[in-house]
């Protein structure tokens, strides 16, 4: 079974394909993955590495645009193989989102996703952490995201990557833009979505205060606001990264 799932689904044009059963996965902060799938037995973890030229771009809606294209693929890749499973292995599949939608009520306020793609990633032989709190895989370095699929199918847990895969040279820590790394083994989600999602929830909330906090005159001037005017972008493109630094400055799987 896992064979032809892994080859259907690099067919799909993932790049990298792992296994975890179920029980071999733990994340602390998300949520029990039968809250999800009650019947849930192991993960399918797909993995897709970004394009170096579009994260060394100096032009950040470059970077954005590749990684709004990972976000389709994975979408995508994700629903077909799920529909293949279910076709041809007859067990119930849940695709989980590579981001968004993600739970926005308290606590969790859409910093915590369903799954902990990282921890899935690592339960199934995809990667280690390294020192920026991503997954380090032995092929792609720290340059790949993820996404999963439970099933009902009882597959058994990829080995796991061995050895160290973070030479600890902490150019993502001098790197990051908002300081959000200075605690080793934590990043401070709020500082780097600050900086990382300008145009994100808490940029359209500063913004609205500032506009209902003004005349009529003024609020019309504000319409012409760059800020309002990425705000609006944002509304129909969705959230956006504007930062890659820990991602991009880590030297591993660099040749």
């Amino acid at each position: 079974m896992k064979n032809k799932i892994r080859g259907y689904a690099l067919k799909l044009e993932a790049d990298t394909v792992g296994f975890a059963a179920a029980t071999d996965y733990s994340s602390k902060q998300s949520p029990e993955l039968k809250s999800i799938l009650p019947t849930v037995r192991s993960l399918v973890v797909l993995g897709y590495r970004e394009l170096d030229g579009a994260l060394e771009s100096e032009n950040d809606r470059t970077s954005m645009t590749a990684r709004l294209g990972v976000m389709d693929l994975a979408k995508k890749t994700n629903y077909l193989l799920a529909r293949f499973i279910e076709d041809n292995f007859h067990a119930k599949t849940a695709p989980i989102a590579l981001s968004y939608p993600l739970d926005m009520a308290p606590p969790k306020m859409g910093v915590v996703g369903d799954v902990s793609l990282r921890h899935a990633a690592v339960a199934a032989g995809l990667g280690v952490f390294g020192r920026h709190n991503l997954i380090i895989h032995p092929k792609y370095g720290s340059r790949i995201i993820f996404t999963a699929l439970l099933t009902e199918l009882p597959l058994e847990s990829d080995l796991p990557v061995t050895g160290e895969l973070c030479s600890n040279c902490e150019l993502c820590i001098k790197s990051c833009p908002a300081n959000a790394l200075a605690e080793e083994g934590k990043t401070d989600v709020m500082k780097c979505l600050r900086v990382s999602q300008p145009s994100g929830i808490g940029g359209a909330i500063s913004f609205m205060r500032k506009f209902i906090g003004v005349n009529a005159d003024d609020q019309k001037k504000l319409f012409a606001d760059p800020k309002f005017l990425s705000l609006y972008q944002a509304s129909f493109i969705g959230f956006q990264y504007h930062c890659f630094r820990c991602m991009t400055v880590c030297p591993a799987g660099r040749k």
